[in-house]
């Protein structure tokens, strides 16, 4: 499978992570992909950057010879309405946004209450990614929350980090199986990703490709693997 990008990565300014920005730029470099996100955490998360990074990011390049950068957040989903930790008008700005249910910033509520968490985001028109659904912790009615995305035009992503067998998301590989089977079912795109917070993470998809070999999912539905089919559903180039 062609794999060309990934978007879901974090530096230093995250707080727990352990490379600078140019360092994780040039190994992308080396690792020759085309487009290269990093998207730190928001400010609800303890340790993470202060709003005024996420304001300042403007003056950051975007082209890198041949790889393009995009930077933008993982925001907290704070609440049951999809509230999100970074506000109008700079969510907009971001090139590229990932909503997430992390323990930190959100306690684990019932199937449903969760499962309104996620929907509610996927309803903000500036939120393109859904991180680590996977996180047996929050659980989900998995079947509504594809539906959702499909109406609500967001991507599901399948963490690679989910998957690690020295993690703390529970019931990952099990719960991903099923979301892989439900987009399958209903034709709704995911997109790969490494939750990097260590330089030598970047486009580590490696703990994904057998789940999607396991569920015979379609290529045409990872949008990984094609620019164009990416950018219609990310802040910078969606319309």
């Amino acid at each position: 499978m062609r794999d060309i990008l990934d978007v879901h990565t974090h530096t230093i300014a995250s707080g727990h992570a352990y490379n600078t920005m140019m360092e994780m730029i040039r190994e992308a470099q080396n690792m020759e992909l085309e487009v290269y996100g990093i998207t730190e955490h928001g400010p609800r998360m303890p340790g993470s950057c202060h709003d005024f990074y996420f304001h300042n990011l403007r003056i950051v390049e975007r082209q890198h010879k041949e790889l393009e950068v995009l930077l933008g957040a993982e925001l907290n989903i704070l609440d049951e309405k999809g509230t999100v930790d970074l506000e109008e008008p700079y969510l907009g700005r971001m090139d590229v946004t990932i909503a997430s249910l992390h323990s930190p910033c959100i306690a684990p509520g019932s199937r449903q209450w969760n499962t309104q968490c996620l929907i509610q985001a996927m309803k903000n028109p500036h939120i393109n990614i859904i991180g680590h659904p996977d996180d047996g912790r929050f659980a989900l009615d998995y079947e509504a929350v594809v539906q959702a995305a499909g109406e609500y035009h967001t991507l599901l992503e399948i963490n690679n980090n989910s998957l690690n067998p020295r993690g703390f998301r529970r019931n990952a590989k099990e719960n991903d199986l099923e979301i892989l089977r439900l987009c399958k079912k209903y034709q709704t795109p995911v997109i790969m990703g490494s939750d990097a917070h260590y330089y030598k993470d970047i486009r580590n998809h490696e703990r994904i490709l057998p789940l999607l070999a396991e569920t015979d999912f379609p290529e045409e539905l990872v949008v990984n693997t094609d620019k164009a089919k990416f950018f219609a559903y990310i802040n910078k180039y969606s319309s």
